[in-house]
């Protein structure tokens, strides 16, 4: 199985397809099996060479418990060291809500890394609206009842606000670590914003969210201020929908890559 280390702890990573290189990165209590469970690699390894990672607290990587073992410096340091193993100078970069907050970070990392970004579900600015906070308020509360009784409650929040998950889906996040996930949660709620370098990032950027996301706000309005940035919106839905619905987002990410790619 495939490895890197990166500040002690270890990555797992995979690829698929042929083309030019596209980076994946999942959502908080996912792993990259979310990009197969919800059809997204199937369709985009057609056209590219995926690379796609369990974040450090997720999947088959290593699971610190402590909050600091997530700061933004180092995940950004995974997702860099996974291309490097790789030998990848340069990529494609889509990720979703974790992954969209992580992808706006990465800009002000490593922006020599990317060829463009596809972020959904998230935005670059540190989290400060109502409807934010009572986001990560309900994961905390559910983490916190899976440290005592099990995943189950984590399932039951994510299932109430997008319905029912697909069988398998829903037993990828019942064998999730709570201890782990609930460090990450903390952590990025203190990642701070990058709204300041926004007018300096000249990757071509799309961005997306359901309009009844709580970070819809922040992913529509920094569009306005990156120079070659597109935003779509999709409405009626929320945060978890627009994951699922890769029947609806995929023409439109793979319509931007092939301009990028032109």
């Amino acid at each position: 199985m495939p490895f890197v280390v990166h500040s002690g702890i270890r990555i797992y990573y995979e690829t698929q397809g042929e083309g030019p290189p596209l980076f994946l990165h999942h959502s908080l209590t996912r792993s990259l099996e979310a990009w197969h469970d919800f059809g997204y690699s199937e369709e985009l390894k057609k056209e590219y060479q995926l690379i796609m990672m369990d974040a450090r607290g997720h999947g088959m990587s290593d699971k610190p418990h402590r909050p600091e073992d997530y700061r933004v410096e180092l995940m950004v340091g995974d997702v860099l060291a996974v291309l490097d193993a790789l030998g990848i100078g340069k990529t494609h970069f889509y990720g979703y809500s974790m992954g969209a907050m992580l992808g706006f970070r990465l800009a002000k990392y490593a922006s020599s890394r990317f060829l463009s970004l596809t972020l959904g579900g998230g935005h670059p600015f540190r989290f400060q609206r109502e409807a934010e906070r009572q986001f990560f308020r309900q994961i905390q509360k559910a983490l916190e009842l899976g440290i005592r009784g099990g995943m189950e409650a984590v399932v039951a929040f994510l299932e109430k606000s997008a319905g029912p998950m697909p069988p398998e889906a829903r037993a990828k996040v019942l064998a999730n670590d709570p201890k782990a996930l609930l460090a990450v949660t903390k952590a990025l709620q203190e990642w701070p914003g990058v709204e300041d370098l926004l007018p300096t990032i000249t990757i071509p950027c799309m961005v997306y969210a359901g309009d009844a996301d709580p970070f819809y706000p922040g992913a529509k309005k920094c569009t306005k201020l990156l120079p070659k940035a597109t935003f779509l919106s999709l409405p009626g839905m929320g945060h978890t929908e627009a994951l699922y619905r890769s029947d609806l987002v995929l023409p439109k990410v793979k319509e931007f890559l092939a301009s990028v790619n032109t």
